[in-house]
C-alpha cells in the first residue's frame, strides 16, 4: 500500500477572476500595527518573526484596498488581534477559550471598566477607538459576531480536546463562525463608511452573499492550511471531514472541498447579479459593500500563498506548481 506524500492544489486563484487590488496604506499601517500588537507583550524570538511572516498588513491591504488611512489602520490591528487570539485559543482548552472570551466581551459591553489582563486592554483601546466613526449599527454587528465567534471557537476546542470530527454539516455551520469572516465583513461597512439600513443588512440575498463569500475564503483556507494542520493532528478542517466521512483518499477530499469552493464563486456571482434595487443612495452603498466581499474573497488566495503561515517560504513556489509536500506528523 502506497504512502501519499503529497497532494495538488485545486487552481482557485484561476477560477476567482475578480480583480485584486493593493491599498497604497498597506505598508505605514502594517508598521504602526505591529507597534500595537508588541507593546507590552513578550513575543519574542520566534514568536515575533512569526507575526512579521504572517504578512497580516498586506492581508489588509488587499481586502480593504480602498480604505482611508485610519479606516485602514483599525481594519489591520483586528486582522492582526484576531490571528492573535486564534493563536491563543490553538494552546487552549474550552474552559481557557470561555476565559477568554468572556474578557473580551466584557471589553466590549464595558470599555470604560478597568482591564487587568493585556487581551482585555487591547480590546477595550480598539473598541473605543472604532466606535468614535462606525455606525450604531456597525458597532451592533461587530459585537453579535464576535460573540458567535468565541462560541464557536469554544465549541472547537472542546472539539479538539476530545479528538471529535464532526459531520460535514455540523462542520460548516460550525466554520463560518470560527473563521471569523463575519466580523471582518462588519468591518467593510466601517472601512468605508457605510451606513446601510439594518432591514438591508439582515436581507436574504445580502446575507446569501455574505455566506457565499465566507464559505470561499473558510474552505480555501481549510485547503491550504490543512498540510500544516495534518502535521499537528488537528481535526477542525474540512478536508479531513470530507476524509472522515466519506471515505475518500487525500487528493479525492482536497479535489471535494476544492469543487465546493468553486460553487461557493459561483453562488456569489449570481446573487450579486440578482440584486434587487432599493434607491440610489441605498444602492450606491450595498455595491461597495458587495465589492468588498469580492475584494475579500480574491485576496484571501493571493494573500494565503505570499503569506509564510500555510507554505513558509515556498509560497510562490507551491502558487506555480500547486503541489504540497505532505510534513511529518508531530509527536
Amino acid at each position: 500500500m502506497s504512502v501519499t506524500t503529497k497532494f495538488i492544489l485545486p487552481d482557485l486563484v484561476a477560477y476567482c477572476d475578480y480583480e485584486l487590488r493593493v491599498n497604497r496604506h498597506g505598508k505605514q499601517v502594517t508598521a504602526e500595527t505591529k507597534k500595537w500588537l508588541f507593546k507590552g507583550d513578550n513575543l519574542v524570538g520566534r514568536k515575533r518573526d512569526k507575526y512579521h511572516g504572517l504578512k497580516c498588513g498586506l492581508l489588509a491591504s488587499m481586502c480593504y484596498p480602498g480604505a482611508a488611512y485610519p479606516q485602514l489602520r483599525l481594519c489591520n490591528d483586528f486582522l492582526t488581534y484576531l490571528f492573535h487570539i486564534d493563536n491563543l485559543s490553538d494552546d487552549m482548552d474550552n474552559r481557557g477559550t470561555l476565559s477568554t472570551a468572556d474578557v473580551v466581551m466584557d471589553s466590549l459591553y464595558h470599555p470604560s471598566r478597568y482591564q487587568s489582563l493585556r487581551i482585555g486592554k487591547m480590546t477595550r483601546d480598539y473598541w473605543k477607538r472604532l466606535i468614535r466613526t462606525a455606525s450604531p449599527g456597525t458597532q451592533q454587528r461587530f459585537i453579535e459576531t464576535f460573540d458567535f465567534f468565541f462560541q464557536s471557537v469554544t465549541e472547537q476546542a472542546r472539539s479538539r480536546r476530545e479528538c471529535l470530527i464532526p459531520d460535514l454539516e455540523s462542520y460548516i455551520a460550525l466554520r463560518r463562525d470560527t473563521s471569523g469572516c463575519k466580523t471582518s465583513f462588519v468591518l467593510i461597512e466601517y472601512a468605508y463608511n457605510l451606513d446601510i439600513p439594518d432591514e438591508v443588512m439582515d436581507s436574504d440575498i445580502i446575507r446569501s452573499l455574505g455566506e457565499a463569500a465566507n464559505d470561499l475564503v473558510t474552505w480555501s483556507n481549510d485547503i491550504f492550511s490543512y498540510n500544516v494542520e495534518q502535521s499537528e493532528r488537528d481535526t477542525h478542517n474540512m478536508v479531513l471531514v470530507i476524509m472522515n466521512h466519506h471515505s475518500l483518499d487525500l487528493q479525492s477530499a482536497v479535489d471535494f472541498v476544492g469543487q465546493l469552493c468553486k460553487q461557493s464563486i459561483d453562488r456569489f456571482n449570481a446573487d450579486r447579479a440578482n440584486l434587487p434595487s432599493r434607491g440610489p443612495d441605498i444602492d450606491r452603498q450595498v455595491q461597495i459593500y458587495v465589492n468588498g466581499l469580492a475584494d475579500w474573497m480574491v485576496a484571501s488566495l493571493h494573500w494565503s500563498f505570499q503569506s509564510e503561515r500555510y507554505f513558509g517560504k515556498s509560497g510562490r513556489e507551491v502558487k506555480t506548481s500547486r503541489v504540497v509536500n505532505l510534513l511529518p506528523k508531530r509527536s
